[in-house]
């Protein structure tokens, strides 16, 4: 019986890079309980037992076209409180992003490795 998801990983050409957008743009903390792996990489927590990963490993689709969309790519969806100030946080970065279209107040951006990433306003 599946209980949830526990975490999604996202391979990361340049960490620092990709440290920069998930906690300067989206302000997300690193989780210090990561074990060494062999490998570069950092852990965000989302939620209560909900996580990122971002592993500093080479891309396998790296160069490979991606939909323009990032709805019509795979991607992660989060639940935020307020879409208006992530919205302002992605402008003031100059992180492009697109409107959801489903109709739901929710949006997509790709981080600095192109993956996309969904954030749907949770409801009040």
């Amino acid at each position: 019986m599946i209980l949830g998801i526990h975490h999604a990983t996202f391979l990361s050409s340049d960490l620092a890079r990709s440290r920069a957008f998930y906690e300067g743009v989206l302000r997300l903390r690193a989780n210090p309980q990561r074990p060494a792996m062999g490998f570069d990489g950092v852990w965000y927590d989302v939620a209560p037992n909900q996580q990122i990963h971002l592993m500093a490993l080479p891309d396998p689709e790296a160069g490979l076209p991606r939909p323009a969309h990032g709805g019509h790519d795979r991607h992660i969806a989060l639940r935020v409180k307020d879409l208006s100030q992530l919205m302002a946080r992605l402008d003031a970065a100059g992180v492009t992003y697109s409107a959801s279209r489903s109709g739901r107040r929710a949006l997509f951006c790709r981080d600095p490795d192109l993956n996309a990433l969904e954030f749907i306003e949770a409801a009040p």
